[in-house]
């Protein structure tokens, strides 16, 4: 076993083989912190028959066990990749292809699984600088190594490989795959970074990695295998010259021709003349004629533009292609364009949703809710061909990414617009940088949808033709100049500053002079861009399509959401049945109601502010009886919340028996007249009535009048109607010997019923019914529990 470690910016990275996986040509364990990656590479021996480019496969692959989790689902294991796992795929591939030799036919196959994840270091980084590692020490001839490190600028400060944490906090993540002398893959994505900003972060990163460089030197010199042997294919001269001879004034001529169609038909065109007049010249050699008109093809058109500042469509070097921009293209979607530069469309459209409708992210480190997606979609009809349709693929999906990474950084806080927003770019013509039309395309579409984005965004393409010293740096490249040229360099951003950043190239690497220069062309193509598309739309739409649904949030305090959810959701389910509206409450009491029918979202706010009204004194309500009973009738405030309206407090006038005025049901208005401590309300309906005429207020009862018997010498005094002699004793109106009064009601003006009668003759509280014993027996001596007096 062998164990090296190194140093990059504050963490310490340890590669280790020989330990596990030892049948694999090559394997690395590379760990940091926590997160240990396990990288394999295998390769066969021989040509895969029948194929004529490099049957590399690379794979990155996320084991929920890594994190402590069990995967989600019916089966309970992983799966095809996620989008993100597809993602790290192609970020390893990218930088490792164009360093297999020339003509490499040979089957091989990447392998990088995630062991363990502490959720503080992230693992793709390291699968790239492993599986590097892996096939430099293996016997695959590869031209290698490389090493991947991420950057980010945090405070100012630029910060290699920094934690989850710190990517959240910079203002930049950058992923770059480097060798000893050049920078040769770039991806990532930044907030309105200037080009200065961004060239010292990528060469800041291309210096942090040569200390792991010279580790995976280190570690192939130690175990010391040797490459197997590989010789590119040769041909016989005597074809590439004649090729040459036959093929070369059609060809150039076919080359220049400016529609893509018709150059692709006259240059398979030429092809076949030329085949079919050299085929009895190279009985057997009708591959290695094709071969070499391709060859021809290719030198052809570059020479052209070096020496000739040529172009296949006949533009200088920096000029954009022209562009025809059509906002509002389709009626019922929330917001459209038809976006044309040159022979490349497409068709981007912007739908808004509510939070149901925000994805849901099963991430190894963490799950969380995306409420911005963007969706690329390459169909066969784009450029002319027929094939099956399938599931997105890793170039859609990559594709989609950039440009969905591009527009993030503009798009309002959730606060300022709580929509879930999709984005969807239908490619309907190719030629060349759809994915910076879907860019162009996505912020136009979003701007005609009403999304008050900060700032447009606009994406342009570089190419890089270079032969030696020679070389020239293309704006906005045809299909043609990125398939026979040296780099794909994408740029998206606005007029302030750079988005997101993708770059792939086919050399050994760049030159900062070379970067630099590209970076500072692709500044001039993206304002020229954003100038036509200010022409067409220059900011969002102050009004939504009347088919987008309608957000409004208002916010309860937090202990009120039970309320609005009911139990078992009895009450939200009920709501957005009987209003149409989509309802969704956070755990903070924001209250997100969504509709394209205003009348819809007045209906459930009402219901909402009925449910969490919290009624004080002095309001007034209408509301239908729940409840009748002799004493009085609950009338419902709001759902949930009864009141008491007493039969006192029904009328000015008395109100003999309470069913003969109130049913089950009614609806009446009432006023909130006391709340006591324990949330109890009482009501009153005669506050709200006008008083009889000639009515007269009752004189207040004092508890020393004697009229009652509540006196000294009274009911209530120690010889009163509550005393030893009084109406309450043992022989007493409420004694045990007597029947028991009902309660009585408050005496109003007008009522004729005769005062109670009392033994004493005082009426006090002491009178009762007949005694046991007759109506005159006396009061037996019995002890009673007497009241305070004042």
């Amino acid at each position: 076993m062998i164990r090296e470690t190194v140093q990059v910016g504050d963490k310490t990275i340890t590669f280790e083989t020989g330990r596990i996986a030892k049948q694999a040509q090559g394997s690395i364990m590379i760990t940091c912190g926590e997160t240990m990656v396990l990288c394999t590479v295998c390769g066969a021996k021989e040509d895969r028959p029948g194929v004529d480019f490099l049957p590399l496969t690379v794979d990155y692959m996320e084991k929920t066990y890594a994190a402590g989790k069990i995967p989600g689902g019916f089966f309970k294991r992983e799966g095809r990749l996620r989008d993100n796992e597809v993602l790290t795929s192609r970020l390893i591939d990218r930088p490792f292809r164009p360093l297999f030799p020339e003509g490499y036919r040979r089957e091989v196959q990447v392998i990088t699984t995630v062991m363990s994840a502490d959720k503080i270091n992230p693992s793709d980084v390291l699968a790239m600088t492993g599986a590097s590692a892996a096939l430099h020490i293996s016997p695959i001839p590869w031209d290698g190594p490389v090493a991947g490190v991420r950057v980010t600028r945090l405070n100012g400060e630029l910060i290699a490989n920094p934690t989850y944490e710190q990517i959240e906090a910079g203002d930049c993540d950058l992923m770059i795959s480097a060798s000893r002398d050049a920078i040769v893959m770039v991806e990532g994505g930044a907030e309105e970074l200037s080009e200065e900003e961004l060239l010292e972060a990528l060469f800041f990163g291309h210096e942090a990695i040569q200390p792991v460089i010279d580790v995976i030197e280190k570690l192939r010199a130690s175990i010391g295998e040797e490459k197997w042997p590989f010789t590119p294919p040769s041909r016989d001269g005597a074809i590439d010259k004649r090729v040459a001879e036959v093929g070369l004034g059609p060809l150039t001529e076919a080359i220049n021709i400016h529609d893509k169609h018709s150059r692709y038909g006259k240059l398979d065109e030429v092809k076949k003349q030329v085949v079919a007049q050299l085929s009895s010249e190279f009985p057997e050699g009708e591959k290695d004629i094709k071969e070499a008109y391709g060859d021809l093809k290719y030198n052809t058109m570059r020479s052209q533009v070096l020496d000739e500042k040529r172009r296949v469509d006949g533009r200088d070097f920096t000029t954009v292609r022209p562009i025809d921009i059509e906002v509002g293209l389709l009626p019922r979607v929330h917001g459209s364009c038809l976006f044309t530069r040159g022979e490349t469309q497409a068709i981007v459209t912007t739908t808004l949703g509510t939070r149901t409708d925000e994805q849901k992210i099963d991430n190894l480190v963490e799950d969380y809710w995306n409420n911005f997606m963007l969706h690329y979609n390459f169909p066969p009809y784009s450029v002319g061909e027929t094939r099956f349709l399938r599931g997105p693929g890793r170039r859609e999906i990559g594709h989609g990414h950039l440009a969905e990474r591009a527009l993030r950084q503009m798009i309002p806080s959730r606060e300022e617009f709580p929509y879930t927003i999709r984005i969807v770019s239908e490619i309907t013509e190719s030629n060349g940088s759809s994915s910076m039309a879907s860019v162009c395309g996505g912020a136009l579409s979003m701007m005609d949808t009403g999304v008050p984005i900060k700032n447009p965004v606009a994406g342009v393409a570089m190419g890089l033709i270079k032969t030696g010293e020679k070389y020239a740096v293309l704006t906005d490249i045809l299909g043609d100049e990125d398939h026979l040229g040296d780099m794909d360099f994408k740029v998206c951003g606005t007029e302030n500053g750079i988005t997101a950043i993708q770059m792939d190239i086919k050399i050994k690497g760049l030159s900062r002079k070379i970067m630099e220069e590209a970076l500072h062309q692709a500044r001039e193509g993206r304002l020229h861009i954003l100038g036509k598309m200010n022409e067409a739309l220059s900011t969002p739409r102050e009004e939504m399509s009347e088919h987008a649904p309608r957000i409004t949030n208002i916010k309860v305090k937090p202990d009120q959401i039970r309320v609005i959810i009911g139990p078992g959701g009895k009450m939200i389910k009920t709501i957005i049945e009987e209003t149409g509206a989509q309802i969704n409450v956070d755990d903070d009491g924001t209250v997100s109601i969504a509709s394209s029918d205003s009348g819809a979202i007045r209906a459930a706010i009402e219901w909402i502010e009925k449910l969490t009204l919290e009624p004080e004194e002095g309001m007034v309500f209408t509301g239908p009886i729940r409840r009748v009973e002799r004493y009085g009738v609950f009338v419902e405030l709001a759902p949930g919340k009864d009141g008491l309206l007493h039969v006192s407090d029904m009328s000015w006038e008395h109100v003999e028996n309470v069913e003969d005025e109130y049913s089950l049901g009614d609806e009446i208005e009432v006023k909130v007249t006391q709340i006591d401590r324990e949330g109890k309300i009482r009501l009153s309906r005669k506050e709200l009535l006008p008083k009889p005429e000639g009515y007269e207020e009752r004189p207040a009862r004092s508890d020393r009048d004697g009229d009652r018997g509540r006196g000294r010498d009274g009911g209530r005094g120690r010889d009163g109607g509550r005393g030893r002699d009084g109406g309450r004793g043992r022989d007493g109106g409420r004694g045990r010997d007597g029947d028991r009064d009902r309660p009585r009601r408050p005496r109003r003006e007008g009522d004729d019923r005769r005062p109670a009668r009392s033994r004493d003759g005082g009426g006090g509280e002491g009178a009762g019914d007949q005694s046991r014993e007759g109506a005159e027996a006396p009061a037996a001596k019995v002890p009673a529990v007497a009241e305070p007096t004042e």
